[in-house]
């Protein structure tokens, strides 16, 4: 198949593809009249890559994977480099997990202080000569 009908089955672009290939990650085959050709197992390369940097791998990331499926393994990540690859995007994942598990414990620490900041006006606009609650962000009362 030519690069057009391989980017229009991968669902990428010709640009995409020609990247791909100056990266060393797609195979430059070219036909007697110059023209780009690939077959069934470029389609397979690509969705491999593609499917990897849905997961948020960087496109060199891919590269064991690409290397893996081109030595022949049906899935492209039973080789010891591609195995290492995973191993450190899931270091990367729980690090990524463990701040955003930060930032949330902040964000309902922040919570809850505001929530008694409210109730402590709301009490304090009950008692007669007592303060009107006001919005912070709009000015406007409760």
């Amino acid at each position: 198949m030519r690069i057009g009908e391989l980017a229009a089955r991968a669902g990428t672009t010709t640009r995409t593809l020609r990247y791909y290939e100056s990266r060393g990650l797609l195979p430059a085959r070219r036909t007697g009249n110059g023209y780009r050709t690939y077959d069934e197992s470029d389609l397979r390369l690509l969705r491999q890559i593609r499917t990897l940097q849905d997961f948020g791998f960087d496109l060199e990331e891919t590269r064991p994977f690409v290397e893996c499926l081109r030595a022949g393994h049906p899935e492209g990540d039973s080789c010891p480099a591609s195995l290492a690859v995973y191993r450190r995007k899931l270091d990367e994942l729980d690090a990524l997990i463990g701040q955003l598990n930060g930032v949330r414990d902040t964000v309902a620490r922040q919570l809850e202080r505001a929530e008694l900041a409210r109730a402590e006006l709301a009490a304090e606009a009950e008692v007669p000569g007592g303060p009107e609650p006001v919005c912070e962000l709009g000015g406007d009362p409760w």
